[in-house]
């Protein structure tokens, strides 16, 4: 008994309803950090690696209190450790949460020397503890840096400019996502299936963080403090917890890969600027007549039947017409006055409207039929219809006697 009574005073973790929370949170964290690495690693996917790279901070960030509230920072060699481990990677946390979101969005892009600037920051913060580390244990073996006996993580500096920076990428991912929206209804009939609205989800949980960090900073008129940080951690431990389900429960599902696979920044015109050029000769030569390309692509869609192509996208269409993607894009805004996904989906809706009128619903159920005509999805469809019907399926057969 003596001798487990030395060991847990040597070991010294108090377990106190402050320390036991977090470390419960801080361990799930590293726990999902593993599991999203797994399947990364297995799938051979980037995003899961990146979020797994998330979590592995959220758990860093919680390190210095969840060992604060359990007496390392009041106990030598503990106190020493947590002075000279970069527990709090804040210029990190942001470029990492923005890389999952782009490796996620555009798949087959990935990192080129211009991104790697988004990581400087954080690695001079490295060097900066590293270099303190060597003067203070290794050249003085003193302390020089650490002479006020305060830990360079929670300096306020730092806690405001690590604040900035996660600001400042949440909104670059905000960004970034709503390109990709615009994008997707541009370039594909299917972009419902491919709008990742967990995404929004995930920047809510983080803006989340960001929010509560300004509202316990006004409310709080001791911030500064360590033991008044308390509830600032809870609240940023729930969101992590929240960030990880949401994340693993949609990873697991299956969905459509995104097919959008070029860098957002460039122009929806086209990927160089040699088809950019094409294509506006191509227009200016057909801008008195567009109305003749409107009237080729309903035959089109009439005789071939594209729209039930559950997968058709922009492209596929423009090698149709043999012209190319600047071209139908333009003439389907202008014309139909609508992005390429409504249009095609328009065409799919008036197709399931032909079987209504031919008495197919009556032998097959409407979500039968919503998959003949190319739809994914029961929930696209209903959409869809009420969209460009304002009703839904049932009440337009309710209504007109069919």
């Amino acid at each position: 008994m003596l001798f487990y009574m030395l060991l847990i005073d040597s070991i010294l973790f108090d377990f106190n309803e402050k320390s036991a929370v977090l470390v419960l949170f801080g361990v799930q964290c590293l726990l999902f950090a593993v599991l999203f690495w797994h399947i990364g690693i297995t799938e051979n996917k980037r995003h899961p690696k990146w979020l797994a790279a998330f979590m592995l901070l959220g758990a860093l960030y919680l390190g210095p209190f969840l060992f604060g509230y359990a007496g390392w920072y009041s106990r030598a060699p503990y106190r020493h450790i947590m002075f000279f481990v970069p527990f709090k990677q804040l210029f990190l946390i942001g470029p990492v949460y923005y890389f999952f979101v782009k490796s996620l969005l555009t798949p087959k892009v990935s990192l080129n020397k211009k991104d790697l600037l988004h990581f400087i920051p954080a690695l001079a913060y490295f060097v900066y503890s590293f270099i303190i580390f060597i003067v203070d244990k290794l050249i003085l073996d003193e302390f020089y840096f650490y002479a006020d006996g305060k830990d360079k993580d929670l300096s306020n500096w730092y806690q405001i400019a690590g604040f900035i920076s996660m600001v400042y990428y949440l909104v670059l991912s905000l960004r970034y996502y709503t390109r990709y929206r615009k994008r997707s209804l541009e370039e594909v009939s299917f972009a419902d299936e491919i709008a990742f609205k967990w995404v929004k989800h995930f920047a809510l949980a983080f803006g989340v963080i960001v929010f509560l960090r300004v509202l316990f900073f006004i409310l709080n008129p001791e911030w500064w403090n360590f033991g008044n940080k308390f509830w600032y951690y809870l609240c940023f431990s729930i969101s992590l917890h929240y960030i990880s389900i949401v994340g693993y429960t949609y990873m697991k599902r299956s969905y459509i890969q995104p097919v959008i696979d070029v860098p957002l920044d460039r122009s929806l015109e086209g990927s160089s600027e040699q088809e950019m050029t094409s294509s506006e000769c191509q227009l200016q030569e057909q801008e008195s007549d567009l109305s003749s390309w409107k009237e080729r692509i309903l035959d089109l869609f009439k005789t071939d039947q594209l729209h039930t192509n559950p997968s058709l996208t922009l492209t596929e269409l423009a090698h149709e017409l043999n012209t190319n993607r600047s071209v139908v894009s333009k003439v389907i805004n202008q014309e139909f006055e609508m992005n390429f996904n409504d249009f095609i989906n328009k065409q799919r809706v008036f197709a399931v409207i032909d079987k209504f009128q031919n008495g197919e619903h009556k032998e097959s159920t409407l979500l039968g039929l919503a998959y003949e005509c190319g739809f994914n999805s029961k929930t696209t469809f209903n959409r869809a219809f009420k969209k460009h019907l304002g009703m839904t399926p049932q009440q337009y057969i309710y209504k007109n006697q069919l």
